[in-house]
């Protein structure tokens, strides 16, 4: 097989600061970027995963589209302050597998609130480790297995403060209720001229 040439990986920001007074800075969204013309993989690594939580650390992007990846910071300790932690984002040939390039990010925790002070990068000494992912099957052949991966894909998404469908329902029912409320015939007592003799 021949070796596909290293492609620059498009991601933004290129380093994330939390704070540690800011919750708001505590979830951040990174942004990886597929220019190209045909389907890349991507899988983002860390240094100290322990310390992060990211909803789908591993994916596939359309040609030309881009995806948006939710970063939260879970240990939020006075211990972790200006401790660089590094990011790496892997984008790999879709169907081959085979390493088209790479970005790290620069990831630092901060005490007090935001100020726009920029960190510069670690060395490339540091080791990553893939983040776990929480939606795996546990046989192939089990027909819940697609359940439980909805069902946990939600229960992450409750956990980073998203909305679920399942809080939708009582606003259906109301609005199926107010149609129907207005598709009553009023009481109104219509007078229409009648001719009784």
């Amino acid at each position: 097989m021949t070796e596909l040439k290293r492609l620059p990986v498009f991601v933004f920001p290129s380093s994330l600061n939390f704070f540690a007074e800011e919750s708001s800075s505590h979830k951040q969204m990174v942004t990886v970027y597929n220019p190209y013309d045909f389907v890349v993989s991507f899988k983002v690594l860390c240094n100290a995963p322990h310390k992060y939580r990211i909803v789908d650390p591993e994916g596939s992007i359309k040609p030309n589209c881009c995806v948006d990846i939710v970063t939260r910071h879970i240990s939020i300790l006075p211990t972790c302050y200006h401790v660089k932690d590094k990011f790496r984002i892997q984008m790999n040939y879709h169907i081959s597998r085979q390493l088209l390039g790479k970005k790290d990010l620069s990831v630092t925790l901060l005490p007090g609130k935001s100020s726009g002070i920029s960190e510069s990068t670690a060395t490339s000494q540091d080791t990553y480790k893939q983040f776990s992912t929480e939606l795996t099957a546990t046989s192939s052949g089990d027909s819940s297995a697609p359940i439980m991966q909805i069902q946990a894909y939600s229960e992450n998404l409750a956990k980073l403060g998203y909305q679920t469908a399942g809080q939708n329902y009582i606003a259906i029912v109301v609005a199926i209720i107010c149609i129907i409320a207005l598709m009553l015939p009023s009481d109104e007592s219509e007078s229409s001229p009648s001719s009784s003799l």
